[in-house]
Parts: structure tokens; C-alpha cells; sequence
């Protein structure tokens, strides 16, 4: 028993002599703090002590962090809240989700820079968040790191060229246990995918971004996004289907029952619809000028139907929009003007060497224009991947900054809703945008007079017109459909 007690004893000895130095170390530094006696007190019926015992004793929690909102960039100052991945109690670890905002651009993902437990919580869901102001509070643990700097903001659906490729071969990946499962299972090797965390950290968003470009393996885009070609059924009902997405794999459509709540109701626009009320404002500054045309796509339909089972083998969903989308990239070159912006004074014009073409998407968030980067580099079907990602990414609400940003050139696919014409709005700074309609079924003559069923679609284009006369829109838009209406005369041009 004598052993036992010396020896739990000196344990407790050598403990408080490293406390006692660490005390006297610091206090070196500080001239106006002055060393004070130690004094220790131990009670005469001490008995057995174990190591554990004392790690236990003297474990502390650390200080209390305020977790504040960065800088998103933009000029954003203020988001909402979305939704919380936490709560108070909760145990977090860098880089560990803490909630979504959304501000006028794009829905953000929040994570951790602490390891500690959170303490409390600023805002409510839906709540209107400001820049440099706290988030959260988290009581760091003890011993780690606390750097009072601004939380991490990351953008899952960022795309992956728009990353620093960083080489990574001799160093250590920085990815959790759980992103190196995830990789694991997927047989991914890290060393060939870029994070998007903190100091390249591999997230699992960057994971499954890297599996969607790699293998097609992504959801099918909501129904909302696919031009809808009717088919020569007697039946009205077919004729609304669109023809990728067979009937029996689509649930019945559903209107939700309208809400009557016999009062007004006033709330303040926020989000996506604020972002509107900013650029459609601007727009508004610019002479617009309007010209229409009708295709016949009865050969591309043809080409679409079978490339659509080739696609799909890879694991893509292919509609009619990437054709739509190349035709105007091969069209650009030919009239880059179009591909072009000017400044607020309109003194100065910059042609961009980027084909960054926008696509309008109608989402539950509202209106969301995601934009197909480099489309002068890309064939049909990079450009069927990238649309499947952009689609899926907003039927989620999770399309990020450099997705929405940086687009030269729009379409519109009104289409996909049920309209014909449109007159559709230019989206500074750019100086020209198109609205794509239905596809119709219509009766044509051909070459030897005989009526026949086409394919027909109508196109409205807006264009800039303090430097865009109406004859190069004209032009552009003949070229445009002239490649869609003979898809095989793409061929001499694709790169």
C-alpha cells in the first residue's frame, strides 16, 4: 500500500512541477506580473491515484470562440439563413458543416474552423445574417489552436477547372476519415482529385463532383429543364411528354392547392429575388432590340433520338439543349460582338475570349442562370455532362458563386414550361440573350409541295442594341439555325 501511495505520489510530483515551469516561463515575459510562492496542500488520507485520475482532474475546457461571418465577397453584406446543420450541445471538428446561407448570388455551405461544442446559436432559419457579425459561439477544446479568425466559407458545386490545379504527389491529401471512405468506395485515388477546403483539404462535395465528371454517375435533371417534343400519339396527353423521360417512369404531375388566408401578408424581398430586382433594374438602361425566327428540327430530332441511348450508356442524360448551346458557340465565332459586354459609361467594349453560356433555370428558389464554361472547347456531350451537373445542383439550391457567375452569352428554355414566344431581358454586362420555345409538331411543305409533319421551334432573341444593329442579330440568328437545322453540318466545325 506504501509503494502504491509513493508512487501515485510522484506521478502527481512530476504533473505539478510541469504546471509550476510552464507558470514560470510565462511569467518571464510579463513585467507586471510578479512570481507568487506555489503551494500545495495534500490531504493525509490520500490513497491510490492513477494516471487517468489525474489527466481527468486537471482537463479543462477552452475558451469561448465567436464564430463570425467572413467576407463572401461581391460586395455582399448581408445572407439569409437556410438551414442549420447544428444545434446547441452539438460536437463539431474543423471543417464540419455548420449551416447554409444564400445570399443575391449563390447558397453557401458554412463549415468550422474550431473543434469544440457549440454554445449558441445568432439566428434563426430564415434570418438575415450580416458580414462580421457572429454566427456562433464555440467552446474550443483544450489544448487545440484557437486562431480568432472568420469562419470558412465553401461553395460544394464549385466547378473543378475553376480551381488551381495544385500538384499533390510526395505530400500528404488532407481529407477526413470519412472523405477517404467515400473515396474508397468509389476507388478514387485522392492524389488525382482537388480540394476545395481549407489549404486544399478534400471535401466529400469535391468527391462527388469528381465522380459526376468522371463516370456520369448523377442524378437525372428535374423535369422542368428538358424541351418538351411531342410525339404523332392521337392523344393530347402524349403530346406533352417530353420524349427522353418515359410515361411510366414520371409521376403524375401535382398543383398544389392555392392558400387562402383571408389577410395581406407583407414580407421583404430577399435572396434570388433581390439579386433580380438589382440586375432587372440595370437592364432596364439598355435599348433592347427584339427579333424572332422559327426552325425546323425534324433532322435533329432524328440525330438526338439515337445519340440519346449512347449517352445514357455513359451515363448522361442527353436533351436537346447541348446542341442548342454549341450551335451558339460555332455561331460566336462568326459574330463575336455578340460574346461581348460593355462598360456603364458604354465608351469601351470588350470582346471575351470565353464562351461562358448561360442557361435560365426556374427553380424553387426562383430564377437561377448558371453558366456552361468554355463551350468553344467542349463537344455535345461535355457539354450534356456539365448541364446534368448544373441541373441537378439547382433542382437542390446548391449552385455556387463561380457557376453563376462570369457568363458572355444566355439562353432561355421558356420552352420547357410550355411557351412559345417571349421577349427576354439582357442580363448585364452582357448584350444579348435568346428564349427557346416549345417544340410543336406542325404541318410544312416540303421541296415537292407536300404537306408534312415538322418539328418546329420558335426562338426570340434580345440584343443590345447601342451596338448591336438588327442586321448582325439577323445574321447570327440564320447561322444559329442553320446548324440545327442540318445538326451534320456542325461536324465540319466542332473542335
Amino acid at each position: 500500500m506504501a509503494a502504491v501511495t509513493r508512487g501515485s505520489f510522484s506521478v502527481l510530483r512530476r504533473l505539478l512541477s510541469q504546471q509550476y515551469r510552464r507558470r514560470c516561463f510565462r511569467l518571464q515575459n510579463t513585467s507586471e506580473r510578479t512570481l507568487r510562492p506555489f503551494a500545495f496542500t495534500c490531504d493525509r488520507n490520500l490513497c491510490v491515484f492513477s494516471s487517468r485520475m489525474l489527466h481527468t482532474a486537471v482537463e479543462s475546457r477552452g475558451p469561448i470562440v465567436q464564430f463570425k461571418l467572413s467576407d463572401i465577397g461581391e460586395g455582399i453584406m448581408e445572407v439569409t439563413v437556410k438551414e442549420w446543420y447544428v444545434k446547441e450541445g452539438d460536437k463539431v471538428s474543423q471543417f464540419d458543416s455548420i449551416c447554409e446561407v444564400q445570399s443575391d448570388k449563390a447558397s453557401v455551405t458554412i463549415t468550422s474552423r474550431y473543434d469544440g461544442v457549440i454554445k449558441k446559436l445568432y439566428y434563426d432559419v430564415d434570418a438575415t445574417a450580416l458580414v462580421g457579425k457572429p454566427l456562433v459561439d464555440i467552446e474550443t477544446e483544450s489544448g487545440s489552436e484557437v486562431i480568432q479568425e472568420e469562419d470558412v466559407v465553401e461553395t460544394p458545386a464549385m466547378a473543378r477547372e475553376e480551381h488551381t490545379h495544385q500538384e499533390i504527389k510526395g505530400h500528404k491529401t488532407q481529407a477526413t476519415p470519412a472523405v477517404r471512405r467515400l473515396a474508397m468506395e468509389n476507388n478514387i485515388k485522392l492524389s488525382e482529385v482537388v480540394g476545395t477546403g481549407k489549404d486544399g483539404r478534400i471535401l466529400k462535395e469535391d468527391i462527388l463532383n469528381f465522380l459526376a465528371k468522371q463516370t456520369g454517375a448523377i442524378l437525372p435533371p428535374t423535369p422542368f429543364q428538358e424541351i418538351q417534343t411531342p410525339g404523332p400519339g392521337p392523344t393530347p396527353a402524349a403530346a406533352t411528354k417530353p420524349a427522353s423521360t418515359p410515361a411510366a417512369s414520371r409521376p403524375p404531375p401535382t398543383t398544389p392547392k392555392p392558400v387562402f388566408t383571408g389577410k395581406d401578408v407583407t414580407e421583404p424581398l430577399k435572396g434570388f429575388h433581390k439579386a433580380m430586382v438589382k440586375t432587372m433594374t440595370a437592364a432596364l438602361k439598355i435599348p433592347h432590340f427584339g427579333y424572332c425566327d422559327e426552325l425546323d428540327l425534324s433532322r435533329l430530332v432524328v440525330l438526338r433520338a439515337e445519340l440519346r441511348s449512347v449517352a445514357e450508356g455513359r451515363g448522361v442524360k442527353l436533351s436537346y439543349m447541348p446542341f442548342f448551346i454549341k450551335a451558339a458557340s460555332l455561331s460566336l465565332l462568326h459574330f463575336p460582338i455578340l460574346n461581348a459586354s460593355v462598360d456603364e459609361a458604354c465608351q469601351n467594349i470588350t470582346y471575351k475570349a470565353s464562351h461562358n453560356i448561360g442557361l435560365a433555370m426556374d427553380t424553387s428558389q426562383g430564377l437561377l442562370v448558371p453558366n456552361v464554361k468554355n463551350v468553344q472547347l467542349l463537344s455535345v456531350f461535355e457539354i450534356a455532362q456539365e448541364l446534368n451537373r448544373l441541373q441537378v445542383l439547382g433542382s437542390t439550391g446548391q449552385l455556387g458563386t463561380a457557376d453563376l457567375s462570369g457568363g458572355t452569352f444566355t439562353l432561355s428554355n421558356i420552352g420547357s414550361i410550355g411557351g412559345t414566344y417571349a421577349k427576354p431581358v439582357i442580363l448585364p454586362p452582357e448584350v444579348a440573350i435568346g428564349a427557346l420555345g416549345k417544340i410543336q409538331v406542325l404541318p410544312r411543305f416540303d421541296g415537292g409541295g407536300q404537306v408534312v409533319p415538322a418539328h418546329i421551334m420558335k426562338v426570340s432573341w434580345s440584343a443590345d442594341h447601342r451596338i448591336i444593329d438588327g442586321a448582325t442579330m439577323c445574321r447570327f440568328s440564320n447561322l444559329w439555325r442553320e446548324y440545327l437545322e442540318n445538326p451534320a453540318s456542325m461536324v465540319l466545325d466542332l473542335k
